[in-house]
């Protein structure tokens, strides 16, 4: 398989088309080779527009959900990032091409990077919620990207963090495998 092309075609097909316009991501994901963060001998799905499973309930995001997420969450060479979930190291892979110093974390050991707070967290699959020690990990003016799921549905979200508060704004419905970490106790229901 011509990996070159198939992230050329990525690039075309996948990511314009759905609002990915901030050139530094594009340049980045055409950069970063997708099929040597998958699971061998799935190389040929690494470009396809659907979550890639990792193993061990992980998956990695769909290109066109991460390269809008990216896209809206403006990242800017010289800023400190966290990923949360990698599973599979893509995304830190990405963020590191743009020019992040970047910390990543598969679970929430919210200790990774001796305490310091990031400009940037980007979660790495859906959550249900953000729990508040990892929005304490945002800088002031700090962004947040994840696909949070509520009700059934996912959409991609950025939040700003404020006075320890997370502001949160919608940008798209995607499909974005749920991190097991993130998910809330099932309640009663009638």
């Amino acid at each position: 398989m011509d990996y070159s092309a198939a992230r050329r075609a990525m690039i075309d097909n996948q990511l314009r088309p759905e609002a990915v316009t901030d050139q530094a991501v594009l340049a980045a994901m055409g950069k970063v080779p997708r099929e040597d963060y998958v699971p061998e001998g799935a190389g040929a799905s690494a470009y396809v527009d659907r979550p890639v499973g990792m193993g061990g309930g992980g998956a990695m995001m769909p290109p066109a959900a991460l390269g809008r997420l990216l896209s809206e969450v403006a990242p800017r060479p010289g800023e400190r990032a966290l990923v949360v979930g990698a599973a599979s190291g893509y995304c830190a892979a990405v963020l590191e091409a743009i020019g992040l110093d970047v910390t990543s974390i598969d679970g929430l050991d919210l200790t990774a990077g001796d305490g310091a707070t990031f400009d940037l967290v980007l979660i790495d699959g859906a959550v249900e919620h953000f729990p508040q020690p990892l929005v304490d990990r945002l800088a002031q003016g700090g962004r947040l990207g994840a696909a949070l799921r509520q009700s059934g549905v996912t959409r991609l979200v950025i939040g700003h963090a404020a006075g320890g508060r997370l502001g949160v704004r919608t940008i798209v419905d995607a499909d974005v495998p749920a991190l097991p970490i993130f998910t809330l106790p099932q309640a009663f229901a009638f």
